[in-house]
């Protein structure tokens, strides 16, 4: 019985073909398998949905949706919150934390290494004057069971997550203002504001 040779298109970098060699069956079921992960990503970019979307609850908090998962952000008590959620910012730099511990979880598994003691912290600082903003963020990645060998590796592997990289190389950045039937209108900057920083 003949076989479907798939080969693939080789980038400058690469120093391996990388080819598959497939029955008839087995080719048929990988391009079944193409078309349905192509038809639902297409489904994903046409829907009307937003990635994210926040509408008020009560007070200063916020429901956000993100993919049908469900979070609250709200503000302290101090701040005049009820405290029923983190902070947009302690959000913020939850994310960064998450992204680390997700690069640093998948090393420690390429490695064979236990995930499970592994504990990321973070903390941050605000920045005395305006605008209000993060003024420095640190990020810890414990593995008590790591080899003093591979810890160069982590600390490189986790280094690079994608949320680092983007305050390291910030995206291009729009907020949009829809009113009434009226096209979308970028929102000018300013830091002239008589109301008190957020958290």
């Amino acid at each position: 019985m003949g076989r479907v040779v798939l080969d693939t298109l080789r980038a400058p970098y690469d120093d391996r073909e990388v080819w598959a060699s497939l029955t008839p069956q087995e080719a048929r079921q990988l391009a079944g398998l193409l078309l349905s992960e192509a038809e639902a990503v297409e489904s994903r970019a046409c829907t009307s949905e937003p990635h994210v979307a926040v509408v008020p609850l009560s007070g200063d908090a916020f429901e956000v949706t993100v993919r049908g998962h469900t979070l609250r952000v709200d503000q302290p008590l101090d701040d005049g919150g009820q405290d029923t959620g983190p902070t947009p910012v302690e959000m913020f730099v939850a994310s960064l934390a998450a992204c680390v511990a997700h690069y640093a979880g998948r090393f420690l598994d390429r490695h064979g290494l236990d995930r499970g003691a592994l504990r990321v912290t973070a903390d941050h600082t605000m920045a005395a004057d305006r605008p209000a903003r993060v003024a420095t963020l640190t990020v810890d990645v414990h593995v008590p069971e790591l080899p003093p060998a591979r810890a160069g590796a982590l600390e490189a592997v986790a280094s690079h997550c994608t949320v680092k990289n983007t305050l390291q190389l910030p995206p291009t950045l729009t907020v949009r203002i829809h009113g009434n039937g009226s096209d979308p209108r970028p929102m000018h900057s300013s830091a002239a504001s008589g109301d008190q920083p957020r958290r």
